[in-house]
């Protein structure tokens, strides 16, 4: 186990890296210069010029990526270009929005896939099982914002129980004002997501109950629902373990579209802001924070899934 936790370890600070330089690299391809958004319209090219030699863009790339990686070292994801802010500081405040709305849409997604997926394989080809598999591949091809804007419309215009946008002035101050603001952007990811992953469901334990220890079970004397309940379930619950850690970045990926469209407060709708401004160190500190929380989510739940899996370790 430690052997493997160090070689994944290991592949997680690999991926960082190479997460590092792709976003690095890109970013500077962008067309647009920060200098002239910083000197305004109405600059002189000696004005754009100086903004260039005080921000150092004007260094070779590498020593701009070593300056950088070095800050990130130190917990340093650097500061914006437009406001001086710390990435850092900025990114702990979103995160007051994002984070629990990731929380909040993850968990609705997995209410809602487990025992539907669950039920729609042990229901295969009666009336219940089929409209709930058909009901999972349309919400799963649905745009995330147009589900956003039909529950807007319902919940918010029709049924006036929820607001349609923004998030209090007072924060987490007012958790039951916080958390209704939430509540619809969290219905929109957790739903998306939940049908793709209730058909994942449907599918692992579709292969459970095809098991020889299920059959087994069920050979001594236990039903065909009961065997699938104490012995089909648990290997479920592993797939879906592995499942989740793709969800996660679908959800963040939702979050960007979703904070726009609900006017959140977060970290999706900051980076999106940013992307405009062409405040590159903002950006870039912003994406590599992501892509390390993605990673490190991946790397967690490689280890408990080995954890909880003696078939890896014997294998092993």
């Amino acid at each position: 186990m430690i052997r493997y936790t160090l070689t994944r370890l290991a592949l997680l600070v690999l991926g960082l890296f190479v997460a590092s330089v792709l976003i690095f690299l890109t970013l500077r391809v962008l067309p647009g210069d920060i200098a002239q958004l910083i000197a305004g319209t109405n600059s002189t090219p000696e004005q754009i010029a100086a903004i260039r030699e005080r921000l150092g863009l004007g260094r070779p790339l590498p020593v701009q990526y070593v300056d950088w990686i070095a800050g990130v070292f130190r917990g340093d994801l650097g500061s914006s270009l437009l406001t001086g802010t710390s990435v850092v500081d900025e990114l702990a405040e979103k995160s007051q929005v994002t984070v629990p709305l990731g929380i909040l849409s993850l968990a609705i997604a997995i209410l809602l896939s487990v025992p539907l997926g669950v039920l729609s394989a042990m229901r295969r080809g009666r009336a219940e099982g089929t409209a709930l598999t058909f009901s999972a591949q349309a919400l799963a091809a649905v745009p995330v914002v147009w589900a956003g804007m039909m529950l807007v419309v319902v919940f918010a215009v029709w049924l006036g129980w929820l607001p349609a946008q923004g998030f209090p002035r007072a924060g987490w101050q007012d958790p039951w004002a916080a958390l209704r603001s939430l509540l619809l952007p969290a219905l929109t990811i957790g739903i998306v997501e939940g049908a793709m992953l209730m058909r994942f469901v449907r599918s692992a334990t579709l292969q459970a109950v095809g098991q020889d220890f299920v059959r087994t079970a069920a050979a001594k004397g236990l039903t065909r629902n009961a065997a699938l309940v104490r012995h089909g379930l648990p290997v479920v619950g592993l797939s879906v373990i592995t499942v989740l850690g793709l969800q996660v970045a679908g959800i963040i990926v939702g979050a960007v579209v979703i904070e726009e469209l609900f006017a959140l407060p977060g970290i999706g709708r900051m980076l999106v802001a940013d992307v405009g401004a062409r405040d590159l160190p903002k950006v870039q500190g912003e994406l590599l924070a992501l892509t390390g929380f993605v990673l490190i989510v991946g790397f967690v739940v490689d280890l408990v899934h080995r954890a909880l899996d003696p078939r890896q370790r014997e294998a092993s």
